[in-house]
């Protein structure tokens, strides 16, 4: 089990006469990863509301901010106890067979127009096994043909425009493998989070997108970016693409600072330190969703 402690600092200036937000920036609570504790702490005194989504276990924090400077502060330790696989056990479920819920990750969306890739997907990936290892070719095409750069895209770039550009950040590699993914009728959703494990030549620590495929009755992990640990991810919300699950959604005037974030990984409640590393199999952190 790995035990991740983290914080998040957001400042914003406020102009008049304030402003709405909604945050996704609580951990989830899911099957395999547990709220130890967790604080918030808001600047300005105002009411808030936290809702939680029963499908999705998305938390969205919604308060109404006045003019003038807002911090908010939030921190959390999280267990993840991954529920693991190995891939030639993991096949993709027939259509007919799908839970309900996974039903709304077919189907193109805003950053991910699937429609658009029938072809391509079907002569790059048609013939392979369908299962995980055909997942795991598709994520592996992103991550070779794409090269992540930063300040590349922008919140108007979609899945097509990263294959056109070959270029991009974590949402945009995220955005192209569900639209292949989704292009071959296999359910695949957009993840956010902030993770444990990422190359510090790539910057300080920063929220991160990436891939939830459903496959075998669960939803398992993927990072087509490559620039993180899949076993370090401390997952916030799920969507179809990222305008589903931005961190911060503003409603009014506001001029806002880059996130702080720092995260650790720090003794479990056995009084192990597991680090997150590479590992062969899939990884899960949702619990088993069957068709009723």
């Amino acid at each position: 089990m790995v035990r991740l402690k983290f914080s998040i600092e957001l400042n914003y200036d406020i102009a008049p006469p304030g402003c709405d937000f909604i945050f996704n920036i609580h951990a989830a609570q899911t099957h395999h990863q547990t709220v130890v504790s967790e604080s918030l702490n808001i600047s300005q005194t105002l009411v808030s509301d936290l809702y939680t989504d029963l499908v999705t276990h998305t938390r969205f924090l919604r308060l109404k901010a006045l003019a003038g400077p807002l911090q908010v502060r939030y921190e959390a330790t999280v267990d993840v106890h991954h529920h693991t696989a190995q891939p030639d056990q993991l096949h993709e479920m027939p259509i007919a067979n799908l839970p309900g819920p996974v039903l709304p990750y077919l189907y193109p969306s805003r950053y991910c127009q699937s429609d658009r890739l029938l072809r391509l997907a079907a002569h790059e990936f048609g013939h392979l096994w369908q299962g995980y290892s055909r997942v795991q070719a598709i994520c592996d095409w992103v991550n070779q043909r794409v090269t992540f750069q930063s300040n590349t895209s922008n919140g108007n770039t979609t899945a097509i425009d990263t294959l056109v550009e070959e270029v991009g950040v974590c949402r945009d590699f995220a955005h192209l493998m569900i639209a292949l993914c989704r292009a071959l009728n296999i359910p695949a959703r957009f993840a956010t989070g902030i993770d444990f494990g990422a190359d510090p030549a790539l910057g300080p620590s920063d929220f991160h997108a990436y891939v939830e495929v459903y496959l075998g009755e669960r939803w398992y992990l993927f990072d087509p970016s490559g620039v993180a640990i899949p076993m370090g991810f401390v997952r916030f919300g799920t969507g179809r693409d990222a305008a589903d699950a931005a961190f911060a959604t503003i409603f009014g005037g506001v001029v806002g600072a880059a996130p702080v974030i720092h995260i650790e990984a720090i003794t479990n409640a056995q009084g192990t330190l597991v680090m997150p590393h590479l590992v062969p199999h899939g990884l899960s952190t949702d619990g088993q969703l069957i068709r009723r």
